[in-house]
């Protein structure tokens, strides 16, 4: 990573915090795109005070607000070598009653914004190419009850990183995704306490038998980015703990 201009979206909190913390370490400067303008800013001063961090505004539904934090990492740094788009909601609702306000935010966020975030740094990546890594989900495999736009946005978002794949590798663009199970974030914390996620349910389905920390993601994502895995494209790379093979109860 080091030298890198990496853009990462959601970077102010939950897992896009510690994927842009654990980038900075590696060498990398980083963008930390967030809704959040001020927390992106703060968070991107704690992690280097001499300034290879910056933070940045960005709504990813919008893709003006898209085009404006690309070209501030290009405008900052020199140069965007990658991007990892973080940036996501939960809100369980059953399928039944689910609003179609609530459906078409879910899917806004968690697959247009991909995209829009996705076409803005791609377009301002070097003749020499780049790597891009969305932030999926098994749900893009396994199908949760109470979590149909959920899936359903993950699902496109696995897909979208295939068609990205082929299409932009003329341009040296790699693309892949890292699909975590439950991740301990306070995100998942705060739909534990909600009662939408039980805890020890979810322990007792992983095979590892533990939650997935952000530092696991952190590091699948610093490989798909990195010369390391120069030749992989248009991979889901489950960080699961076993959760996908595991078929038996």
């Amino acid at each position: 990573m080091n030298g890198k201009v990496i853009l990462v979206t959601g970077g102010a909190g939950g897992i896009g915090s510690e994927v842009s913390a654990h980038l900075s370490s590696l060498g990398a400067r980083v963008v930390l795109a967030d809704v959040n303008a001020a927390s992106a800013a703060a968070r991107a001063a704690a992690l280097s005070p001499t300034g290879d961090c910056a933070g940045v505004a960005c709504d990813i539904t919008n893709p003006d607000d898209c085009g404006r934090a690309a070209a501030f990492a290009l405008d900052h740094f020199g140069r965007l070598d990658g991007m990892v788009n973080c940036a996501g909601v939960s809100k369980p609702h059953d399928s039944l009653t689910l609003p179609p306000a609530d459906w078409a935010r879910m899917v806004d966020i968690q697959l247009n914004g991909a995209f829009y975030i996705a076409q803005a740094c791609a377009r301002r990546m070097p003749a020499s190419g780049g790597a891009i890594v969305f932030i999926t989900s098994t749900n893009a495999e396994a199908a949760f009850p109470r979590r149909a736009a959920y899936c359903a946005a993950k699902a496109g978002v696995a897909m979208l990183t295939k068609v990205l794949a082929i299409e932009w590798a003329a341009q040296g663009i790699r693309v892949n995704a890292v699909g975590p199970a439950y991740v301990a974030t306070e995100m998942t914390q705060r739909n534990i306490a909600a009662g939408n996620v039980n805890e020890a349910q979810i322990k007792a389905r992983i095979p590892l038998g533990r939650l997935a920390q952000p530092a696991d993601v952190a590091s699948a994502v610093a490989f798909l980015l990195g010369d390391a895995s120069s030749f992989v494209t248009g991979h889901s790379l489950y960080v699961d703990g076993g959760w996908l093979a595991y078929g038996y109860f």
